[in-house]
């Protein structure tokens, strides 16, 4: 059966295929096409929520996504719980079950409504003033335990699910020369015309079906055809053709730099059992040559007295729910408007055999051709008026009328009605344009902002551009859509008849009244339950830019972003302040026009994906032999090979002194590495690094060292020279991507003279480091003949050549002291050359070692790692690495930052040795260290431990800190405090192990 309020024919609803739903645990039926908003004023039903700070009974105001009170919850089950939808957007499918918000016990009797009663003491910003004190009674901190928790469980509407989405969402990458966004006449006739001309076009729209403001006209006639019918057949062309792509249920919500618009498709939402191996949402980013917005316009609301029972809606919103639903929205039916538009929706509801008790016109006279109509129809019409009170607690049920004379009412008269449809006038919907950066330009005659000065290519036409006539719009359309591909065109003639072009400003602002305005409620903000006296008083409070109002009241700071509030709020600040509107500014119009799932934003960067694991090559031969990982970047090392019995100090332990009596393998294929190539590639590295790379030989190799502006160690790394215009850059593993966007930035923007080319190649190599004193001799059976004896092939050289067949990079590098190989192949090749080598290992009892043997290995040496014995404020100066600055470059990035004062001043931190006095005691790192054995709080710290260490091969620990004045300060003892107590060490030089390096030279 169907509701009572429900028309018997009529609206773009499938009258034969009647649904079930439920809402708040009441069974309701509806039909395929309804919407829950209109399945449920069909019932009567118009109680759908609470507002958020006085819980004041609310219902429908809109029927689109600028709906701001009927937010509900839609549970299907399963973990699929999605709080705060639009009721007049939530589509109706069998067994639809929903859930009214922001209440309890029920919607009907909700305890939170004794917010009302005490509404003087929640007037704007009043979080502002009651929480700042007392900070504490009796101890108690009232702020952390009171104040706060209280707030946080009275904030937000719905509840979100807190189990895991189980849904997946998809992503699309799109390109076309023209975008159309909204599919309503302008939008409908710039798509024909732009498809017709060959293009390439995409046209979305956010509700199911196409046609826009069409669906809810029932007496324009366009082309010989119904309004309906001529949208319906110019969307069945543009669906034939190969060029265009239809996208419904389709959001535009966010407009970014080189014409780059995201879209948000609800793909499943609508279906009463869908298939969830499909996706629930897919995310488009589309690229469009050229974007044509089509937006239309929204309903402005009136401010008049408590305006917010439920009962009381726009008056385009009624006429929808009529025309497109089949529904009545009430039986008795006040229309309060300050524009011709709401006459339309008047005429419609009349002739549908609703009573129209009062059309109460806020202006003296208006002689458009609506009006005119209406009173030709007999429609009741009270001119010069406005509503100032209305009566009912769950559901309107009256109205107090009066006429206006400047700012006082008087004839005070009382009706009796269950719908108000009210009417301000039309604001056009400019988000996107100005999302899009371009400027807004105010316009007196209509009061409202419209689109200006373009940023991009972009052309904004139909209502969001100011135009209403509907004959007018279907033009602007055609011709936009030729125009925006620079093509010629002829001007085509729609030939429409009841083109209903509404005349009239409208009306900003809250309208006058007889009552004292510090006790009425007449709201602005419907949502976070923002009234025409919060404005007021946040003026007086001395706040004099919309901004500053908005932050103060939160009004267009809700879900909606403002659509029905913001124009209404300007008004009422204007007035106050005897400014004009444009002189107030505007509010920003952020993304995304309507909420978006978190779950389209991350599509499939979830579980797994959203942290993708890297592997090396040598991965899967590291874990078969016992390799514990530790997280390195984006990769996973081996961390230590661990044998029966050992824990890791005992692991590493052999692995260090293995290495260094012996042999060992360590994968260092997560090294980033970067190809530079081109005939002014060593230019390009002079001015990056510090150090000379104009004359640095083919087959040599140098140590590198980066600086930003600031003159501070950005990373370091090995670079190969493997022909005169070829480098092969490495980096440190967490710095690769950073390095690439740095030399990407300054190639581009600072030396774009230079004929360079960069290319990722992390990789493509593998990387197999082999050191050791017996390293030479397990790689010479590996390499094809080359000759890799100290004569030939010395420290920092290298040699193209094969690896058993492979192509090979070979460099003669080491980050251990010991003698070193740094063998790098295809990575697809990785695990068979590091068998290879490992094969050869065996014969000299070699180990595989991890990163934290590398880590002590390099320390022994008093080899920096950028990020941790660095911190961002390093020179090279500070790092005992003065010798890496090349003296006589005329500049590099950092050259001049390095002279400024603080930067050589004396006192500051530089990286040295620590020694414990007692050689078993491993110092923390990151332990700050003092001067005095039995600091006083408040200390001041001399710096801290970067690296700490036990050292097999020394048999004590070693430590590496930065600390102030370091160099001069050699074989001075300082502390280190610990919970335990303080720690005595002393300041040695920062290399332990072979100073003079005569192992490397091996």
């Amino acid at each position: 059966m169907s509701g009572a309020l429900r028309l018997p024919r009529g609206g773009r609803i499938d009258r034969n295929q009647p649904v079930r739903f439920t809402f708040d645990g009441r069974g309701y039926d509806g039909f395929v096409g309804d919407t829950l908003a209109s399945a449920l004023l069909s019932h009567g039903v118009h109680l759908l929520g609470r507002s958020f700070k006085y819980h004041r009974p609310r219902g429908i105001l809109a029927a689109g996504a600028e709906e701001p009170n009927a937010l509900v919850t839609v549970d299907r089950g399963g973990g699929r719980w999605t709080p705060n939808l639009r009721a007049t957007q939530v589509e109706l499918y069998e067994g639809l079950v929903a859930k009214s918000q922001n209440r309890w016990p029920s919607l009907a009797f909700d305890v939170g409504a004794v917010n009302s009663l005490v509404s003087p003491m929640l007037g704007a910003g009043f979080y502002y003033k009651t929480f700042m004190g007392p900070r504490f009674v009796k101890g108690a901190k009232l702020w952390a335990d009171l104040f706060e928790p209280a707030i946080r469980r009275a904030a937000g509407l719905g509840e979100a699910s807190r189990d895991p989405d189980p849904d997946h969402y998809a992503t699309r990458f799109a390109h076309c020369e023209v975008l159309v966004v909204g599919s309503g006449p302008a939008g409908l006739a710039a798509a024909t015309s732009a498809a017709q001309s060959g293009a390439r076009v995409i046209l979305c729209d956010e509700n199911p079906v196409f046609g826009g403001s069409l669906a809810d006209d029932n007496h324009a006639v366009i082309d010989g055809m119904a309004a309906d019918a001529w949208a319906a057949a110019t969307i069945e062309a543009l669906a034939a053709r190969p060029n265009v792509t239809l996208l419904p249920r389709t959001q535009a919500f966010g407009y970014y730099n080189h014409n780059l618009i995201g879209l948000n498709q609800r793909l499943t939402d609508h279906l009463a059992q869908p298939d969830h191996r499909a996706p629930r949402e897919r995310l488009w980013q589309v690229r469009a040559k050229h974007v044509v917005l089509a937006t239309g316009a929204i309903e402005r609301p009136l401010v008049f007295p408590d305006n917010d029972r439920p009962g009381i809606m726009l008056a385009s919103a009624g006429r929808t729910f009529l025309n497109r639903f089949g529904v009545k929205p009430g039986t008795r039916v006040v229309v309060a408007t300050a524009h011709d538009s709401a006459y339309r929706a008047a005429l419609d509801l009349a002739a549908a055999g609703v009573q129209i008790v009062r059309i109460v016109d806020l202006r003296e006279s208006s002689e458009g051709a609506l009006s005119v109509a209406a009173e030709r129809a007999g429609l009741p019409i009270m001119r010069g008026a406005t509503i100032v009170g209305t009566s009912g607690t769950t559901r309107v049920r009256g109205v107090r009328i009066g006429r206006v004379s400047g700012r006082h009412v008087t004839d005070l008269e009382s009706l009796a009605c269950d719908l108000v449809l009210m009417c301000g006038g039309w604001t056009p919907s400019v988000h996107l344009f100005s999302q899009s950066r371009g400027k807004l330009a105010y316009d007196e005659g209509s009061n409202s902002f419209l689109p200006g000065t373009p940023a991009q290519d972009q052309v904004s036409i139909g209502a969001c551009a100011g135009t209403f006539g509907l004959a007018q719009i279907l033009r602007d359309g055609h011709r936009a859509g030729h125009a925006v591909i620079k093509m010629a065109v002829e001007d085509r003639d729609f030939a429409v008849v009841g083109d209903d072009e509404s005349t009239g400003a409208g009306f900003i602002g809250a309208t006058p009244h007889d009552r004292d305005p510090t006790q009425v409620k007449a709201f602005v903000d419907f949502q976070n339950d923002v009234t025409a006296k919060d404005i007021a008083l946040a003026t007086r409070e001395g706040f004099r830019s919309i901004e500053h109002i908005k932050r103060y009241t939160t009004t267009g700071m809700a879900t909606d972003q403002g659509k029905t509030s913001n124009m209404n709020a300007l008004g009422i600040a204007s007035a106050e302040l005897g400014r004009s509107v444009p002189s107030i500014g505007l509010t920003t119009f952020r993304q995304p026009y309507t909420p978006v799932t978190f779950g389209s934003f991350a599509g499939l960067s979830r579980d797994a994906l959203f942290d993708p694991v890297r592997e090396t090559a040598i991965h899967g031969w590291a874990a078969a032999h016992g390799a514990r990982f530790e997280d390195v970047g984006l990769w996973k090392r081996a961390w230590f090979f661990s044998r029966a019995g050992e824990d890791m100090h005992a692991a590493v332990n052999r692995e260090c002194q293995i290495t260094r009596e012996r042999a060992g393998l360590f994968d260092a294929s997560t090294l980033g590495k970067i190809e530079v190539v081109g005939p002014d590639a060593a230019e390009f590295l002079n001015r990056l690094y510090t150090n000379s790379w104009t004359k640095l030989g083919v087959g040599k190799c140098r140590y590198g060292l980066m600086l930003n502006e600031a003159g501070f160690i950005m990373d370091d790394g090995v670079v190969g020279r493997i022909a005169t215009d070829r480098f092969h850059v490495t980096t440190t593993t967490g710095g690769a991507p950073r390095v690439m966007a740095h030399m990407e930035d300054y190639l581009q923007t600072e030396f774009p003279d230079l004929k360079v080319w960069l290319t990722s190649t992390t990789e493509q190599w593998a990387v197999i480091a082999v050191q050791g004193p017996r390293a030479r001799e397990m790689l010479a059976p590996l390499v094809d003949g080359l000759d890799i004896s100290a004569e030939t092939m010395p420290h920092m050289s290298l040699q193209v050549g094969t690896f058993q067949g492979v192509p090979m990079r070979l460099f003669r590098v080491s980050f251990t002291g010991e003698l070193g190989f740094e063998v790098n192949v295809p990575a697809d090749y990785g695990r068979a050359a590091w068998e290879a080598l490992w094969a050869e290992g065996r014969k000299f009892d070699a180990v595989a070692y991890g990163t934290e043997a590398m880590h002590v290995m390099r320390a022994e040496k008093g080899y920096i790692i950028v990020g941790q014995d660095t911190d961002g404020t390093v020179t090279p100066d500070d790092a005992g690495m003065a010798w890496a600055v090349g003296k006589t470059k005329p500049d590099f990035v950092g050259k001049r930052s390095l002279g400024r004062p603080d930067l050589v001043a004396p006192n500051r931190k530089q990286i040295v040795g620590l020694m414990t006095d007692d050689p078993r005691t491993v110092l923390e790192e990151g332990a700050q260290i003092v001067g005095d054995p039995t600091p006083a709080r408040g200390t001041h710290a001399l710096g801290h431990v970067t690296s700490s260490y036990f050292s097999a091969v020394l048999g004590r620990s070693i430590a590496m800190a930065v600390v102030e004045g370091g160099r001069g300060r050699m074989g001075e003892t300082l502390y280190i405090p610990m919970p335990s107590g303080s720690i005595s060490a002393k300041i040695v030089k920062p290399v332990f192990y072979d100073l003079e390096g005569v192992r490397l030279n091996g």
